[in-house]
């Protein structure tokens, strides 16, 4: 899979909201080239929210165990849940995980520095891994969606008591 094949894909979810920073749009420039997933069906970036997934080309500081700094090298990073994290790890996410190599490549692993909070990461994902990716980012949009729901119901309740 391709970078632009996994933007494609995951762009084409209902309500999902693409960013990809750039020079042009006052981003920090470390973020640039790579791509964040939004549930947001008006098309803005939802404030106080985490992406559902996305996508570096690049070690960031703290988290260079992937080995991004490789020529046409990037990671997907996806929000799957306790149970898709478990089902690919083995274990949950807040137990101590014995990844031997986070910088192989096509293998559903933690992420490196946000396993234990259920991310899961793919280093370049290719054959092996097609499926998986595309099923998991499938759930960690459908998770976002319903989270933004339950807030998008919470607030319309807590606005109907006021007055």
């Amino acid at each position: 899979m391709t970078m632009d094949e996994i933007i494609s894909f995951v762009a084409g979810l209902d309500g999902v909201l693409a960013v990809r920073p750039g020079p042009d749009d006052g981003s920090p420039e470390i973020s640039w080239g790579d791509a964040y997933f939004f549930y947001s069906p008006d098309g803005v970036v939802p404030p106080a929210t985490q992406p559902f997934a996305t996508i570096v080309t690049k070690d960031y500081p703290g988290d260079e165990s992937s080995r991004l700094d490789r020529p046409d090298t990037f990671r997907v990073n996806i929000a799957a849940g306790k149970e898709s994290f478990r089902h690919w790890t083995g274990h949950a996410p807040r137990e101590p995980a014995s990844d031997d190599d986070p910088g192989a490549a096509d293998a559903v692993r933690a992420h490196p520095v946000y396993g234990s909070l259920g991310w899961l990461a793919v280093v370049n994902p290719g054959r092996r891994t097609d499926t998986a990716v595309r099923d998991l980012l499938r759930t960690a949009h459908r998770l976002a969606r319903t989270r933004a729901e339950r807030r998008k119901g919470a607030t319309a309740t807590s606005s109907e008591g006021e007055g």
